[in-house]
């Protein structure tokens, strides 16, 4: 078994076939996802792949991430929540996995980076990876064949909230890059109120054009036509995930965020069949935990592994004490200015 290190994706019909006894992974395993992320942040990417005798076995795709703020570091994978190996399961499995993990070791030390990330959803074990992070759980949600089904399961307090976005007219709209605009105008100012650098524009339109049949955007509006609320919708084998999202504050008032919510878990059985809706990292028992857990969402642990070089894990996180000043500073920023700033910013953010 030896690992050959790319700089581009495999190609649709190898990736078909090396994916082919999964029954359901991530979005970001993807072939083009983890070249949108380079492209779109200017990063450089590494797909590794396992191979005997011309055989694809398994991947590992990686993004170095190079910042004068925050160092160097090789992630797989930013922006989302998942990462790290993708290797069918086997007898050879773990032999792979480590083949591929040993090469990304390699490729951290030759770029002197601080820390490589893996960001797994099962326990991999590795020597190298000396470091974890466990603090964060994955909320998903197992979806019904119907929505009717779906709707029936919700509590009474979530649908009398969707109800009340209903009486107040709003509406939904369905669509791509013709929907960006109004997208990224909610979601710039939703980082802003919670004081965290956006993420460039230009991300989210190559989402949605080298991935024409699996990205979609859903924008709600007031009946006079103003967009109040907004998410991202990136569909994978049985799982879809909504990796960004956004409502205008007094849009609370009239529900807009549940209103959104329902319609993207909607969306997804009754367009897509998907068999697990993914609504992302969240820390347990907090505001973003509860919000998801009413959805019916469910824990599922993730396991972040590091092999760190440089300081630790913890140097770079947004909730390291040495950021609360920044980020009261982000949060009274106006909204125009964020967009400027918050791109330089966030693309060496691991």
């Amino acid at each position: 078994m030896h690992v050959e290190i790319q700089s581009h994706a495999i190609s649709v019909n190898e990736f078909e076939a090396l994916t082919e006894t999964i029954p359901a992974f991530h979005p970001a395993y993807l072939p083009p996802w983890c070249e949108i992320v380079g492209k779109s942040l200017g990063q450089t990417v590494y797909f590794l792949e396992a191979r005997e005798e011309g055989k694809l076995y398994g991947i590992l795709p990686l993004v170095l991430m190079k910042s004068l703020l925050f160092g160097k570091h090789l992630i797989g994978l930013p922006y989302v929540n998942a990462g790290g190996c993708l290797v069918p399961e086997s007898p050879r499995r773990e032999e792979i996995e480590g083949c591929l993990i040993d090469e990304a070791v390699r490729l951290a030390d030759r770029w002197d980076v601080r820390y490589l990330e893996l960001r797994n959803e099962r326990e991999i074990s590795h020597p190298a990876l000396s470091w974890e992070r466990r603090g964060k759980v994955l909320m998903r949600r197992e979806l019904p064949q119907e929505w009717e089904t779906l709707w029936q399961q919700l509590g009474p307090k979530v649908r009398n909230q969707v109800r009340k976005g209903e009486k107040a007219d709003l509406r939904i709209t369905w669509g791509k890059e013709d929907l960006l605009s109004p997208f990224y105008e909610i979601f710039a100012e939703t980082m802003r109120n919670v004081g965290t650098p956006v993420y460039p524009k230009r991300l989210f339109a190559e989402i949605l054009r080298q991935l024409p049949d699996e990205a979609e955007i859903g924008v709600v509006s007031m009946a006079n036509g103003r967009p109040v609320a907004a998410g991202l919708l990136v569909h994978g084998r049985g799982i879809t995930e909504v990796p960004s999202a956004g409502a205008l504050r007094f849009s609370h008032a009239f529900c807009a965020n549940m209103f959104l919510y329902w319609h993207l878990l909607r969306h997804s059985v009754e367009s897509r069949h998907a068999r697990y809706f993914d609504f992302g990292r969240s820390s347990r028992e907090s505001n973003t935990w509860r919000f998801k857990k009413q959805w019916g969402a469910t824990e599922v642990p993730i396991v972040w592994k590091y092999y760190v070089r440089h300081g630790t894990i913890d140097d770079v996180r947004p909730d390291n004490a040495g950021y609360s000043l920044a980020i009261r500073v982000w949060k009274r920023l106006p909204v125009w200015l964020t967009k400027i700033l918050g791109p330089r910013i966030v693309r060496g953010i691991p």
